[in-house]
């Protein structure tokens, strides 16, 4: 059996790329089946692929570090640069990188597919380390808007490109648990960028250090991945079989590369060459996945976690909690939750996390309504705020962080699952921006009561559509996923 199974598998490195597929499903049938077979009966090392998703996760470092950078030092720069008061240019440097984001997020699917995923991450780099260096040197608020705006290119190319190598170099065992990690590196950029601005009242121009210490993760993402493997799938979609296999080699071992690559035979069936339509993402065969990725990232935006992250600050300064501590508080919740998630991704599933979440989210949210009724006393009133934005923060972290940027890559079929990111990544970007511009408007003219009660009925519809709409896709291969999503032609 052996001898019959190499002389085959021999006979397909020889055969063009095209042909391959038809030479597979002969070999499915035979000899090669039971190998696969006694090969899946283990998983591969997750040890292998490990060194690669962490250099990976460096550009969700950097997001969060990015996201966080300016909350402490933002009234020193204000100072520094000539503007202090000015309440809409502060919100320029706080905002204008959600922009910068919102264009990167654009063009990062066919940025991803067309240099690769490795290329991708060094193309989110460099305008990080530009943008960074810009506002660390600048002396005027034109220039720091720049540097921010170009750090926000980067920042909307990352996401797409960390959840799509995430998800096509992990090992299906535990594709959740790296998953997390893009999450928990989130939390811990924002964390760093808090403490890092810590000194920034007692030592001028530290803020300038804030922004310089940023290009130093960046740097080395730039650098680490020339040494980190390529997406097997991107490299076989490009017709470099042998480097394909090279690189679920370094993946998974060597045992597990036959099977990895009949998988892929599967998943590719000669028309991924072909470029992908952007009126394929929003009708036929592809509309569903489509819609439900970009409806996850709507619902998650608009079930109020940014509302809570810009203005948590407030509510435990008005709990007498100083600004710093409060933002400890938060960042251990975030990072607490984020960790949870990661034990738990691939035990109880991405659904499961994604139900609990939600709906944890939505009592939060109750809390805070009843923090804001009248008929609660002042102390209580406090406590609640308190309890209730914790609670939301770990919730949210359990499941509706993490999961959707995890989730939306295993669901979406490889022909086009890159510029599919894209769009959902610019429907995530396009409601932060809103979110954030109108919730204050929104609070003064609704009241906290109300508008916490919007968020809680979203959360609950963010639970009635995940129970609808979304597959588990715990422990199943890609292309297990994309034939119960997308029937075959």
């Amino acid at each position: 059996m052996w001898e019959r199974e190499g002389r085959a598998f021999s006979m397909y490195k020889r055969m063009p790329s095209r042909d391959r597929s038809d030479v597979m499903d002969v070999e499915e049938n035979s000899a090669f089946s039971q190998d696969s077979m006694d090969v899946e009966t283990t998983n591969p090392s997750m040890w292998l692929s490990f060194p690669h998703v962490v250099v990976g996760t460096l550009s969700s470092f950097l997001f969060g570090y990015h996201l966080g950078v300016v909350n402490e030092p933002l009234e020193s720069i204000s100072l520094d640069l000539g503007f202090t008061g000015n309440t809409l240019a502060e919100g320029l440097v706080v905002s204008t990188c959600l922009g910068g984001a919102l264009i990167g997020s654009l063009f990062s699917g066919w940025i991803a597919d067309g240099v690769g995923r490795r290329r991708a991450f060094q193309l989110c780099a460099l305008p990080m380390i530009i943008g960074a260096s810009t506002s660390a040197t600048t002396k005027t608020l034109a220039g720091m808007l720049i540097g921010r705006f170009l750090v926000g290119t980067g920042m909307g190319i990352g996401p797409s490109a960390v959840a799509l190598y995430v998800t096509e170099v992990s090992p299906a065992s535990v594709r959740g648990t790296y998953g997390s990690f893009i999450q928990i590196a989130t939390c811990l950029g924002l964390m760093v960028a808090l403490f890092i601005g810590i000194p920034v009242k007692e030592i001028a121009g530290w803020w300038r250090i804030c922004f310089w210490v940023s290009t130093i993760p960046a740097g080395f993402l730039v650098v680490a991945m020339m040494f980190c493997a390529e997406s097997p799938h991107w490299l076989y979609k490009q017709g470099r079989i042998a480097e394909a296999e090279a690189e679920f080699e370094r993946l998974l071992g060597g045992s597990h590369v036959k099977y990895a690559m009949v998988e892929l035979a599967k998943l590719d069936r000669g028309d991924d060459a072909d470029t992908v339509k952007l009126s394929e993402l929003f009708y036929g065969r592809h509309f569903r996945v489509v819609y439900i990725g970009s409806t996850l990232f709507a619902l998650q935006q608009l079930s109020g976690i940014n509302a809570v992250f810009y203005f948590s600050s407030s509510v435990f300064k008005s709990a007498g909690v100083p600004s710093d501590v409060a933002n400890a508080f938060i960042g251990v919740a975030n990072l607490s939750g984020s960790i949870i998630a990661m034990l738990l991704m691939d035990k109880l599933g991405r659904k499961m996390l994604l139900l609990w979440s939600f709906f944890g989210m939505a009592i939060s949210m109750l809390v805070q309504v009843a923090a804001a009724n009248t008929f609660v006393s002042g102390s209580a009133s406090l406590y609640l705020s308190v309890g209730g934005m914790l609670m939301f923060v770990l919730t949210f972290a359990l499941g509706a962080g993490p999961v959707p940027s995890l989730l939306l890559p295993e669901i979406f079929p490889s022909r086009i699952r890159a510029k599919a990111m894209a769009i959902c990544m610019s429907v995530h970007w396009v409601i932060n921006f809103f979110v954030g511009l109108l919730f204050l408007r929104l609070l003064e003219q609704l009241g906290p009561q109300l508008l916490y009660s919007m968020f809680a009925s979203v959360c609950m519809m963010a639970v009635v559509f995940v129970k609808k709409n979304v597959i588990e896709t715990k422990g199943k291969s890609l292309q297990e996923i994309e034939v119960a999503l997308l029937p075959q032609e």
